[in-house]
């Protein structure tokens, strides 16, 4: 893997959860009355997780199956591969069904889980150092 385009990557993902950070709302109704800051969150959320499939692997054969390859390398644990497989499932809805978001459910991915972006960069720097 190229060093360089994984840390340009990395740095993408913070980009991305830095922004959905700025734009975080203190309520689900703030969200859900706010059409710029769901279009910012949204597409952010999007992003990261392309941002984290789009890794110098093996060629995938789905989205999802990057992380699985991720773990098989001993790249990222077990544990946060599924998680991540997870938000693969969002980023398809997302992409394709915007207008079926539940807005509760992006508030409850941007206040809970947006660990898991910073856990995924983590768990990739660590895997770097060691090379």
């Amino acid at each position: 893997m190229d060093k360089l385009i994984l840390f340009s990557k990395l740095d993408s993902l913070k980009r991305c959860i830095d922004r959905i950070k700025e734009k975080m709302p203190d309520s689900l109704e703030a969200l859900s009355s706010d059409l710029d800051r769901q279009d910012i969150i949204v597409l952010n959320l999007e992003r990261a997780v392309q941002t984290s499939v789009e890794q110098d692997v093996q060629a995938p054969m789905s989205m999802s199956e990057c992380f699985g390859i991720l773990n098989e390398i001993r790249i990222i644990d077990v544990k946060l591969m599924e998680r991540m497989k997870k938000s693969v499932g969002f980023r398809n809805i997302a992409v394709h069904e915007y207008r079926s978001i539940s807005w509760e459910i992006v508030y409850s991915i941007i206040r809970e889980n947006l660990k898991e972006f910073q856990e995924y960069a983590r768990q990739i720097l660590q895997w770097l150092e060691k090379e």
